[in-house]
């Protein structure tokens, strides 16, 4: 009950999940009724169905300009892997190496940000819907066409209909951490991929010669939006525990509903809602609703029965395996690594923006620190997962875990006067003092120790008298705020039975 209570009460700024979930319900359910309305098959119509919800969900470039290009151009990276898929379908050992070809190149893709990170989704999940539905070469031109249906109709939906980023742009995505050859995390990723995917199919294949492709979807799925091996092995058990609990629902809402259209497909648009909905705060939720989905599915291609939702669950289960495997024997990314890294960029984010507001107060039209406080909020979203090994109920590591809890609690803390601090310099009435200067310098100098202690710090400005402005207080609230949970951070990064804060040391 508790997960349920924070599902719903889980905050959202502006009602922008909401205003997302229904809008992809909307989306999905255009595209299906153009697939349907062109006379396409009930497969076609599937395919068409899963192209837009992918479209809606995966594209997330930071501007409305940048989304329209990358949804155009998911049909080029689309339309080829479908008919290979399809073409080697009846030929295992070339269908098998060219889907983790796939897999290879859909990760590495990552390092060119969102856009390549949804078009390495949309080819993965365009290659695997050929296997949910087993669908030949003769079908290619019905997929064809559904695909680019789904594709229109989600735009007229996203860009046209109800474009929820021209009313509250999206803050950008932080790009993946830094690193040249194996060192880059996304190219270590992409190895880990092949070999979990590697694994999962060869044990799918074992359990299933027919549904063996749910494993190696399992394995690909648990690497997205992860950094390091902890995440991964957390996302896992996540993703099991929102597949069980989707499989019981599904034995008592998708078995007795035997594929009914009208009552499915009305389903089918509250299980989109709520892939949409729970996405942010809780993978296991999603995973509860894509379960349930696939079983309706199913259901409504005339397979359904208990035994092939147990499947589900060993499938699942294989492909968890076969991840954890990928992230702890091939080139294993740390926790501490990746914490490290994504920790000093929200330090570094925390400066830039108490910077921009000081310029902003101090009368700069053109400083403006709402980016990046909204892209702090992501940064701390990325530090959250990383730290999740961590906090999470199963851990043994109870001294690390209260010290990464505290990192998280004055983070958070940052976040909320960084939020305040910006509020304020947008206010128009709110003035410059020299106080402002001088509090400015302070975050400044505490965000220097943290990510380079033992480095010569700027000096301090010379105070310059200048009346004060009741403007100015509530800025100055903030920044000593800031400057507290800032000084804060120093006993938990800097503990004494970790090593001091480097540029290769864990932070945690």
């Amino acid at each position: 009950m508790k997960s349920v209570k924070k599902m719903f009460t889980a905050p959202d700024p502006g009602r922008v999940r909401l205003r997302v979930s229904l809008r992809a319900v909307v989306g999905v359910g255009l595209a299906v009724a153009a697939a349907e309305t062109a006379g396409l098959s009930l497969t076609a119509s599937i395919t068409g169905g899963l192209a837009a919800l992918l479209a809606l969900f995966t594209v997330g470039d930071p501007t409305v300009r940048r989304q329209a290009v990358t949804t155009a151009l998911l049909p080029a990276v689309g339309f080829p892997v479908l008919a290979l898929a399809t073409v080697l379908h009846g030929v295992p050992a070339l269908r098998d190496a060219s889907w983790l070809a796939v897999v290879f190149c859909g990760v590495y893709a990552r390092r060119w940000g969102p856009r390549g990170h949804a078009l390495g989704i949309f080819a993965f999940m365009m290659f695997f819907v050929t296997q949910f539905l087993h669908a030949v070469p003769a079908q290619l031109p019905e997929l064809y066409g559904a695909v680019a249906l789904a594709v229109v109709s989600s735009s007229v939906v996203r860009f046209g209909l109800w474009c929820v980023e021209r009313t509250s742009p999206p803050p950008a995505v932080p790009a993946p951490l830094p690193g040249t050859g194996l060192a880059r995390p996304t190219t270590r990723q992409a190895f880990q991929a092949v070999a979990a995917c590697g694994f999962a199919l060869a044990a799918g294949q074992l359990l299933s010669h027919e549904r063996w492709y749910w494993a190696v979807g399992t394995a690909w799925w648990i690497f997205v939006n992860t950094a390091s091996r902890g995440e991964t092995l957390v996302r896992g058990f996540r993703r099991v525990v929102g597949t069980v609990t989707g499989i019981a629902a599904g034995l008592l809402i998708a078995v007795p509903l035997g594929g009914a259209p009208g009552p499915t497909a009305a389903l089918v648009g509250v299980c989109v809602f709520g892939i949409f909905y729970t996405a942010a705060p809780s993978y296991s939720w999603m995973m509860f609703f894509v379960t349930v989905m696939a079983g309706l599915l199913y259901g409504l291609l005339g397979v359904l029965h208990p035994g092939l939702l147990l499947l589900r669950f060993e499938e699942t289960a294989a492909g968890a395996v076969g991840a954890a495997l990928g992230v702890a024997l091939i080139l294993p990314v740390t926790t501490h690594a990746a914490t490290d890294a994504w920790i000093q960029r929200a330090l570094h984010c925390v400066h830039g923006c108490t910077t921009a507001a000081a310029r902003r107060l101090a009368g700069d039209p053109d400083a403006d620190p709402a980016p990046l406080a909204a892209e702090l909020e992501l940064l701390l979203g990325r530090v959250r997962l990383s730290l999740a090994p961590l906090v999470h109920p199963l851990s043994p590591l109870r001294a690390r875990k209260a010290r990464a809890r505290q990192v998280i609690v004055l983070l958070d803390a940052c976040a909320r006067e960084v939020r305040g601090l910006a509020s304020v310099a947008a206010d128009p009435d709110a003035s410059h003092d020299a106080r402002l200067a001088a509090a400015c310098w302070r975050v400044e100098a505490a965000v220097h120790a943290l990510v380079a202690p033992g480095a010569p710090a700027r000096p301090q400005p010379d105070s310059v008298p200048v009346a004060h402005h009741p403007g100015a207080e509530a800025a100055l609230s903030h920044l000593h705020g800031l400057e507290k949970a800032l000084a804060g951070l120093a006993a938990p990064l800097r503990s004494p039975t970790r090593a001091p804060l480097t540029a290769t040391a864990p932070l945690v």
